[in-house]
């Protein structure tokens, strides 16, 4: 499978001055990703329909479930009430570990609208779900074709935990961040890129990959161009985000190290995957009754691991393997709570294009049997992680 785009290159056009200069490209214009946007939002709300008969059934919230709990709960605190002093001796106390875009926008926002900040801060959540639908479509079109850019975005909805996506947490927004820095770089506009980066840095600790995605690209992109001001500028913005949080974390608990100290009191220390590695072969080998939702997990990680490895052979292009090459690293590599790590993934939308390309050269029985397959399945599983599984997805 290649990545080389579908779509013909734009013709050059002349400017007055008679210098060759090339047409930009066309904007992702919200009419051509309305079929995506249409079964993205299809398969979202087939997943909420399931989660809340299975609610009703055990009589049961929706609201709590989506709005309130788990790492909602700690971006419903921060907006209220900051952040902690001090480091502390128990992550019960520390809420430093949570970066601030999403929890500070939500009290921002809260501000202007009627509700509380709970209804506010999912409100951001699905709307950023849909701005990150359209850009994950944006980067599959451009690359390849409408279709696979429809099917890249049926995917990512129904992906096991896509349920998250319409929760109090930060992945929609980040990846909403991610996916239009990445279209940015594949469009070459590299200021806008940077400034993304820059936001994704400020959403989540994996805001690192976007930035190592556009710097490595802009740095690169200098060699052809090295005296273009746009592409020094991106690469300076892009790791601003992350680098500021964490400096700042520092700064605020007195020593240098305080962003990662906090991690060590949350138990997130890269050990280069041993505990990884240990867990997997727990749960897939020696666990005679495993926990569904810890084999759901495991089945993502070494998913996860083989699409990247189709995707390098299918050359993507370098942004994005740095993207979700990064993004895997960090996730595989923490010795930190194993549960969540599904969710982790959950922006790297890049590694869903092999499945994507796949499904758009398969015959329609097969492709419509897959996606059914796929939306149930992220249905059900969805359920269950807000139901069934006793801890935070």
């Amino acid at each position: 499978m290649s990545s080389t785009a579908t779509r013909p290159t734009p013709r050059a056009t002349t400017a007055p001055t008679g210098s060759p200069r090339p047409a930009p490209p066309p904007p992702p214009v919200l009419r051509r990703a309305a079929p995506a946007l249409l079964a993205y939002l299809a398969v979202r709300l087939t997943g909420l329909l399931v989660l809340t008969l299975w609610a009703h059934r055990q009589h049961h919230g929706v609201w709590p479930i989506l709005a309130v709990q788990w790492d909602a709960d700690w971006y419903l605190g921060i907006a209220d009430h900051g952040y902690a002093h001090v480091l502390g001796t128990a992550r019960d106390a520390n809420n430093l570990a949570f970066f601030p875009l999403y929890p500070y926008l939500m009290k921002a926002v809260a501000v202007l609208t009627p509700g509380s900040r709970a209804s506010t801060g999912l409100g951001i959540a699905v709307v950023s779900s849909v701005v990150a639908a359209w850009g994950v479509f944006a980067v599959g079109d451009r690359l390849h074709g409408r279709r696979a850019g429809v099917l890249l975005t049926v995917l990512w909805a129904a992906l096991p935990v896509g349920l998250v996506q319409w929760m109090g947490y930060t992945e929609s927004l980040f990846t909403a961040f991610s996916a239009w820095a990445l279209y940015a770089v594949l469009t070459e506009r590299p200021l806008l890129a940077g400034a993304l980066a820059t936001l994704a840095g400020l959403t989540r600790p994996t805001g690192i990959a976007v930035a190592a995605a556009v710097t490595v690209w802009a740095l690169l992109a200098l060699r052809r161009r090295p005296f273009d001001p746009r592409l020094l500028a991106a690469a300076a913005l892009a790791p601003l985000g992350w680098c500021g949080y964490v400096g700042w974390v520092g700064l605020r608990l007195g020593r240098w190290d305080g962003y990662f100290a906090v991690q060590r009191l949350w138990h997130n220390e890269l050990d280069g995957g041993v505990q990884t590695l240990r867990r997997m072969r727990e749960y897939l080998m020696y666990d005679s009754t495993p926990e569904l939702f810890f084999v759901l997990v495991t089945c993502a990680l070494i998913v996860a691991v083989v699409l990247y490895a189709l995707s390098v052979w299918d050359r993507q292009p370098l942004p994005l393997l740095v993207f979700t090459g990064v993004l895997l690293v960090i996730v595989l590599c923490s010795g930190g709570v194993y549960f969540p790590r599904a969710r982790f993934l959950l922006p790297g939308f890049p590694l869903l294009l092999p499945l994507a390309l796949h499904l758009a050269r398969a015959s329609r029985r097969y492709r419509a049997l897959a996606l059914t397959a796929a939306v149930l399945g992220s249905a059900y599983c969805g359920a269950y992680m807000a139901l069934v599984w006793p801890s935070a997805p």
